[in-house]
């Protein structure tokens, strides 16, 4: 069996890839774009990747292939119709990055609303070194106690993050882009009144026809304007132009972001123009890479071949 790995590096270069080799010949590729696909992958038994697109025109020539795994949850990279017209299996890892996304989630939240960047320069500018007081209020932060904290997605993360946001004394609200009924004890609400009502607003859903483009200016603007943001699920579907234009109006306090529309970031993407880190904070799609989190989506993908191996379906999704 031939196991190609075509993305190493999106799991990062300190991860060890020997478990495959178990399994059998294994090739290993850093990275690989939709135009080098055909050839890195036209003698695979079995394709391990994460954000490329895998369909007609990127695996059509790959006549041995029987399994497509992927070092993600998400799929829509996946052709479904194409895969399963020719019998070929694809596989996700679910459930993984549950904890490091919830932490960092939080993270996030708390940079923005304690205004940590102004604290941090206020100190190292020595500013607090030529001060007279103990204390310095510069900038009003607010408890997270008794606030409402809005979730668009209660999958595992999206439960994970409302039990946490509970325990910080938070009630929390929750809204179905696809009009499921959550059977869980917060309170489901429409999505007018989960934006009129949000102290803090997380995005946790998936991608696709009742979310993309979900978050644009009419939405902020329902929105507190004491009111964080933040998306910890897919970039489009937030309108990033009407997130700049809400930011900088006022619609909203501020946002933190781990996923932007196209990754790496555009550089012409509106948000870069916002320097205040009080307002917006952007990280580069690390929430679910924490050390752990990487061994375990490698370890899980192993387990995913042998899973196919004995027709076990657990993780399969064509």
């Amino acid at each position: 069996m031939k196991i190609v790995i075509l993305e190493a590096d999106s799991l990062g270069q300190d991860m060890v890839f020997t478990p495959f080799e178990a399994l059998g010949e294994v090739v290993i590729y850093p990275t690989t774009t939709a135009d080098e696909m055909e050839e890195k992958t036209k003698d695979a038994d079995v394709i391990v990747a994460n954000k490329v697109p895998i369909c007609e025109s990127t695996i059509g020539k790959a006549q041995n292939l029987k399994l497509v795994c992927l070092t993600a949850t998400g799929f829509n990279n996946l052709d479904g119709d194409y895969l399963k017209k020719k019998g070929i299996a694809a596989y996700n890892v679910a459930g993984y990055s549950t904890n490091g996304v919830a932490q960092h989630t939080f993270a996030l939240l708390f940079y923005v609303l304690e205004k940590l960047n102004y604290y941090d320069n206020y100190v190292k500018s020595g500013e607090y070194a030529r001060g007279t007081c103990f204390s310095h209020f510069g900038q009003n932060f607010f408890e997270l106690d008794g606030k409402t904290w809005g979730i668009i997605g209660l999958g595992a993360i999206g439960n994970r993050v409302a039990q946490i946001a509970k325990a910080f004394g938070c009630h929390i609200i929750c809204y179905s882009a696809s009009g499921k009924k959550y059977n869980t004890e917060y309170e489901q609400v429409s999505l007018d009144e989960l934006l009129s009502r949000s102290d803090i607003l997380s995005v946790h859903a998936p991608l696709n026809g009742y979310t993309e483009n979900l978050m644009t200016l009419e939405k902020f603007r329902k929105m507190k304007k004491t009111a964080i943001f933040l998306n910890l699920a897919r970039g489009a579907i937030v309108n990033e132009p009407d997130l700049y234009t809400a930011l900088t109006e006022g619609s909203i306090a501020g946002a933190g972001l781990d996923v932007l529309c196209k990754e790496p970031m555009d550089p012409e993407n509106p948000l870069l123009k916002i320097q205040d880190s009080n307002k917006l904070i952007i990280t580069p799609h690390i929430a679910w890479a924490a050390k752990e989190t990487r061994f375990r989506v490698v370890d899980e993908v192993v387990k995913n071949i042998q899973r196919f191996q004995r027709d076990d379906r657990t993780n399969r999704v064509y």
